[in-house]
């Protein structure tokens, strides 16, 4: 059973008189311990696909099931327990909390799944020294440098040991050696079995992960797992 199980995906968005297809029929399946990046131009769906699989934005047509859970028709209640349980989410803008403290950064989701106060500073303090900031741990976002605050946001996302990593352009506000560092560390988790999907405009992250996704007008129009091409036509036949 994949992971990530799509069926007919799509979303379909109106501007005035107009209707926008942002994903338009994709099926998809994701492996658990893959790794996947997702490319396209501007417009292509990329973000609106992501919104999807973190469960942030719901299909209008079409099945998602994650780890086996129908998840299109949850309620959002529902939807927040599994987002705290099994997605981990990472952002070009890093998206921390600017009057909490790095480790306080790090142990809201565990906040969040209720874990008791000590247990979860301690859990938090863990994930901090595994990425190298236990040092930091009382620094605030805006004391760090941008690779620090990405890896912070990166021991956020896999403190409450999710199933899958979600990262839309995890190096795109960094520089190069910065960058290399955050996705050794993408890789170094995939290592441990994590799913980790990342959107990314640069060829050469994509190149990094073991299957790239390119996505035109919200529709699936090539794929290729590491050197080899994969015709589309040929994944939706063998789902």
């Amino acid at each position: 059973m994949p992971l990530v199980a799509l069926e007919k995906i799509s979303k379909a968005y109106r501007l005035g008189e107009t209707t926008v297809h942002a994903v338009n029929g994709i099926s998809l399946a994701i492996e658990k311990g893959e790794s996947v990046a997702i490319m396209g131009p501007s417009g292509s769906g990329k973000s609106t696909l992501l919104g999807i699989l973190g469960c942030l934005d719901s299909p209008t047509k079409g099945n998602y099931r994650l780890a086996g859970e129908s998840v299109t028709r949850m309620s959002p209640a529902k939807l927040a327990e599994l987002r705290c349980r099994r997605i981990g989410f990472v952002f070009q803008s890093f998206n921390l909390l600017p009057r909490l403290t790095a480790l306080e950064n790090v142990e809201l989701p565990l906040a969040y799944a209720m874990m008791r106060p000590a247990m979860r500073r301690r859990t938090a303090l863990a994930m901090l020294e595994r990425i190298g900031l236990a040092d930091r741990m009382a620094h605030y976002p805006s004391q760090l440098s941008g690779g620090q605050q990405q890896r912070v946001a990166i021991a956020r996302a896999l403190v409450n040991s999710p199933d899958l990593i979600l990262a839309d352009e995890p190096t795109g506000a960094l520089d190069t050696a910065t960058g290399e560092e955050i996705l050794r560390l993408l890789e170094e988790v995939n290592g441990e079995g994590k799913t980790v999907v990342i959107v990314t405009h640069d060829s050469q992250v994509a190149s990094r992960m073991a299957r790239t996704i390119n996505l035109v007008d919200g529709r699936i129009t090539a794929e290729r797992v590491r050197d080899r091409p994969v015709e589309p036509v040929a994944l939706v036949a063998a789902q």
